[in-house]
């Protein structure tokens, strides 16, 4: 028995082309998705970082008027220019002391990814000399990783030496 085939039904092609047209339709509803996501969050921050801006721009304001006071407080008991000086020398002695503190952390600080870096040159090493002897040369031993994978050295993975026998 013969099934009839109404002249209705689609190729292979025509399904795949379809699918694929429905998938590109999702990807991009997905990317618009993501654009409103981050537009909206970008508005937010943009209104948080703004009211950010105002609120420090209103603290420097109240800390200028709290020394402008002390200045003066000072001048009830000496005149009002050695009320001011004072008070600048304060906070020079506090800048400077700020400046000296960000300027250790500054030198302390290692922005370039070493670890990364030293795995990345031991990764390349490993590749290099996959083909040939083992990267420990004259040892004769080959560290394995706990995933399979030959490495220098690893130090997120359990690792076994494996020593060949002759």
């Amino acid at each position: 028995m013969a099934t009839g085939t109404s002249g209705t039904e689609r190729t292979i092609g025509q399904l795949v082309a379809d699918a694929t047209h429905d998938i590109e339709g999702i990807v991009r509803g997905e990317i618009a998705l993501a654009k409103a996501e981050v537009t909206d969050g970008a508005k937010v921050l943009g209104k948080g970082a703004g009211l950010l801006a105002g609120a420090a721009f209103l603290l420097l304001m109240g800390v200028v008027f709290l020394l402008h006071s002390a200045a003066w407080g000072i001048a009830e008991w000496l005149p009002v220019w050695a009320g001011y000086l004072i008070v600048a020398v304060v906070v020079l002695i506090v800048a400077t002391v700020l400046a000296l503190l960000g300027r250790k952390a500054l030198q302390n600080a290692r922005p370039a990814p070493e670890r990364a870096i030293d795995q990345a040159q031991q990764t390349i090493a490993v590749i290099k000399n996959t083909g040939s002897e083992p990267a420990a040369a004259g040892t004769g031993t080959t560290t394995t990783s706990a995933a399979g994978s030959t490495t220098g050295s690893s130090a997120t993975a359990a690792t076994v030496t494996k020593t060949p026998t002759t």
